[in-house]
């Protein structure tokens, strides 16, 4: 039911505290009597409550201008200088102009008061990597080639009072100066360098050239790195251009090729040449202690030969009937009673009964071969044609 509706049985009830009381006071309060309040309250502050009641309708008009103003006044007052509150983020730095003139040092984060109206609150994000792309088409290179590049370059605010005063736009002189030191160095550079192994280098070439416009122009930005997105040809020509890399990274493969086998022949040359050279000093030092040998036993034989000519004489001559019966497996002997010789292939005699040549018991089996063979020998009683048994090897070494 609303609030002192008719027929309410004396129950009504209104919203600014009446409750269920009678009387001049039921309704709600008068509007204008409080503002007469408020006026009054007003001029007692500012010294207005001197006025005459008599003349009411005067004075109370006198007094509400009066005391508006001034509650206005304090009311812009109020706002006002909550208006000179500010933040300044952990990542922020605040620039404070004062009637134009910058104050001495950046306001660090925290809860800064400054009077609004009299000092200019520029805030500026130090902390923030910003990061910008250009694609820059149709820069000619040094070996007079069209290449289409893009670039990107981070930075951030180094310096936020050069940032904020030394230069109108910041971003437009970056963008400005960025287009001219990638030209620049492009210009500078060959084609095959920026589209292959030279990158890098070019990437350093336009932070550091674009690094020294910013710090002629006082921006307060410090450029931290630049990196080549792409760079390739204009589309017209790009296929002519591929076909062009592939036959060089053909070329490359094939010296890589190459260099690879060269790898691994040239060692084994070297290691082979040693081997010889090693090889070769090994049989010069063999041949010498073999001649150092030799001349040594001969003086050797030649002292005894001076002491028993015809024994030494007669021993050297077993010695090399020795050595070249060794090599041989056949001999011819000279039958008695005519111009016949004897074939003996020893060889074959020694197949035929089972045995080597060099068993352990080719003595005794040469020895038994001489029995058989004693009939066939020249007589014992020919002189010319007589045979010492006394000088027969009797050793391995003797015929085979």
């Amino acid at each position: 039911m609303a609030w002192n509706e008719p027929g309410n049985n004396g129950n009504d009830n209104d919203p600014w505290g009446g409750g269920g009381r009678k009387g001049p006071e039921q309704g709600p309060p008068d509007i204008d009597e409080v503002i007469r309040s408020l006026t009054k309250k007003l001029n007692g502050v500012f010294g207005g409550g001197g006025s005459s009641s008599g003349s009411a309708s005067s004075g109370s008009g006198g007094g509400f201008s009066g005391g508006l103003l001034a509650g206005l006044v304090v009311v812009a007052a109020v706002i006002w200088a909550f208006g000179g509150f500010y933040i300044v983020d952990q990542a922020e730095r605040a620039v404070v102009l004062r009637f134009g003139k910058v104050l001495d040092a950046t306001v660090q984060p925290g809860l800064h008061w400054n009077p609004p109206l009299i000092d200019e609150v520029s805030l500026v994000n130090i902390s923030e990597l910003n990061a910008k792309t250009y694609d820059s088409n149709a820069m000619l290179t040094t070996d007079e080639n069209i290449i289409d590049i893009e670039v990107t370059v981070q930075y951030r605010i180094d310096d936020p009072v050069k940032y904020v005063l030394a230069v109108q736009d910041p971003e437009r002189s970056l963008d400005n100066a960025a287009e001219s030191a990638i030209r620049h160095v492009v210009g500078g550079n060959f084609m095959d360098q920026i589209l292959t192994t030279g990158r890098e280098q070019v990437a350093d070439d336009v932070q550091q050239r674009l690094q020294n416009y910013m710090d002629n122009y006082n921006t307060g930005i410090l450029v931290s790195q630049v990196n080549v997105v792409q760079a390739q040809p204009p589309q017209a020509v790009r296929p002519a251009f591929d076909d062009v890399i592939r036959a060089r990274e053909d070329e490359q493969r094939a010296q890589n090729q190459a260099q690879q086998y060269a790898n691994q022949i040239i060692p084994e040359a070297r290691g082979e040449s040693q081997r010889q050279i090693e090889q070769a000093n090994a049989y010069r030092e063999e041949v010498i202690a073999e001649a150092t040998g030799n001349a040594s036993r001969f003086n050797q034989l030649l002292v005894e030969y001076q002491k028993a000519p015809e024994v030494t004489r007669q021993r050297l001559y077993i010695e090399a009937v020795e050595d070249v019966m060794t090599a041989s497996t056949k001999i011819m002997i000279d039958v008695e009673g005519g111009n016949n010789m004897l074939y003996l292939p020893l060889d074959k005699i020694m197949e035929q009964s089972g045995r080597g040549l060099g068993g352990a018991s080719s003595t005794q089996d040469l020895r038994a071969l001489a029995e058989q063979l004693s009939p066939y020998m020249p007589s014992a009683n020919n002189n010319s044609n007589s045979i010492d048994r006394s000088r027969v090897p009797t050793n391995t070494r003797g015929v085979r």
